[in-house]
């Protein structure tokens, strides 16, 4: 399946899943209300049918997110040996994720205490989502040393039966680093080994989004069954929260690009608005490439060499959105389930986010939400089955992730150019 056809099968079943999730919740409601044929049976069934649709999306989440990690480390080493350049731009990538992420740890906990979930709504949300004993036991409750010994499994098979994702993700990324040092003649076919297992999970995983209807379907029927049309508002409310987290970073990207890339805002907002306007259309990265290069060399001063590596290079390893939106989502899900956000639960989501961004970027929005926020929320000790709602009104969030995307590739190349950048010919005209 080409990338264009899997786009716009995505796009197709982004509303589907909508609406399966407004008509689950719509038809619980009536049937709390008016009664459900077969009665606990049915709906025991019907429930039955919704787990079965998110176990099938969590068996892939561990072979997925080792060989991402993998493949995604060895292209990064690759893309630094061939040069200066190339390693000046993913110096800089690292350094706008890393800021990225503390300022969506800050961001999220700073929403959610100015606008915090309506505790009614809440509870309405999760009522028929998730029994109390399917909430793990986070982070926090075994102290720092606990926190330590999670960093590295004694037995990585066996962490990933428990589904002990941060101790996975740092054995995964030691295996990345370490394929490096290999000869070609070893490290080549390892990695083309790792790519054809990412690969057949992402298959995988296309093969359940395409059941994601009748999932969603099943799962929103349980809410709406015993919450009723109460937990709509929550939902909204999770909308905005991870909206405005998005928009602030943007907003703080323009910020860096002025310090940093040397750029006055008016010529970097001139330059970022029709790239801008094509990532609101399509939500793909990839689809804004032509005219990121093209708004780069003639808005931006940018050489057509440091354009050509650096927004290329953006696209295939460099997602900024990924962290913010990712912690934005589990911070939600932790607020929901009234889990504390101690330190250590924090950290262990921040650097699972930014080890989760380099390993996913590149998958369609609806493989990698599970892909990316799923590892997280395991790191975090947060419960799964809440996402599958979630996802379903994840289509707002991502014209904001596309957005941020594609604004940082932007404000990364002109960083990268540096002082060897042009002046603005507008602003030296008059214009």
């Amino acid at each position: 399946m080409t990338r264009s056809r899997t786009a716009a099968l995505l796009s197709s079943l982004s509303l589907w899943v909508l609406v399966a999730l407004v008509g689950g919740l719509a038809a619980g409601a009536a049937a709390q209300a008016y009664g459900i044929p077969g009665g606990t049976g049915t709906v025991a069934l019907v429930e039955g049918l919704g787990q079965l649709w998110l176990n099938a999306l969590r068996m892939t989440i561990i072979p997925l997110v080792f060989s991402l990690l993998v493949t995604g480390i060895a292209s990064i080493a690759d893309a630094a040996a061939t040069g200066r350049l190339a390693l000046k731009a993913i110096v800089v990538f690292a350094l706008l994720l890393v800021g990225a992420t503390v300022y969506g740890v800050l961001a999220s906990l700073g929403l959610h205490a100015i606008w915090p979930i309506d505790p009614e709504g809440g509870r309405l949300l999760l009522a028929g989502a998730v029994s109390d004993e399917a909430v793990r036991q986070n982070l926090g409750g075994g102290g720092f040393s606990a926190f330590l010994t999670s960093l590295a499994p004694s037995n990585p098979v066996r962490a990933a039966a428990d589904d002990a994702i941060l101790g996975i993700v740092v054995f995964a990324i030691v295996f990345g680093f370490a394929t490096t040092r290999l000869s070609a003649r070893l490290r080549q076919p390892l990695t083309v080994f790792f790519e054809a297992v990412s690969g057949t999970m992402i298959v995988i995983v296309h093969w359940v989004l395409r059941a994601a209807p009748f999932g969603v379907f099943a799962l929103s029927l349980g809410v709406g069954l015993r919450a009723g049309l109460g937990a709509a508002g929550v939902l909204g409310h999770y909308i905005a929260i991870v909206s405005l987290a998005l928009i602030g970073l943007i907003l703080l990207t323009y910020v860096v690009a002025v310090v940093f890339g040397r750029v006055a805002p008016g010529r970097f907002a001139r330059a970022a608005a029709p790239a801008q306007v094509v990532a609101f259309s399509t939500q793909s990265s990839l689809a804004c490439l032509p005219v990121m290069v093209e708004r780069a060399i003639d808005k931006l001063g940018v050489s057509t060499a440091t354009a050509g590596l650096v927004l290329p290079l953006a696209v295939a390893v460099f997602r900024i959105t990924s962290t913010v939106a990712n912690l934005a989502v589990c911070i939600y899900v932790a607020h929901l389930y009234g889990i504390p956000l101690t330190p250590g639960v924090l950290f262990a989501g921040g650097v699972t986010a930014l080890a989760i961004s380099v390993g996913t970027v590149g998958l369609p929005g609806q493989v990698s939400f599970f892909a990316s926020i799923a590892p997280i929320a395991l790191a975090m000790g947060l419960p799964l089955e809440v996402l599958p709602l979630l996802l379903a009104v994840e289509v707002v969030p991502d014209i904001f992730r596309t957005i941020g995307n594609v604004t940082a590739d932007l404000a990364a190349a002109r960083i990268v150019e540096g002082r060897d950048a042009t002046a603005d010919p507008e602003a030296a005209s008059g214009i």
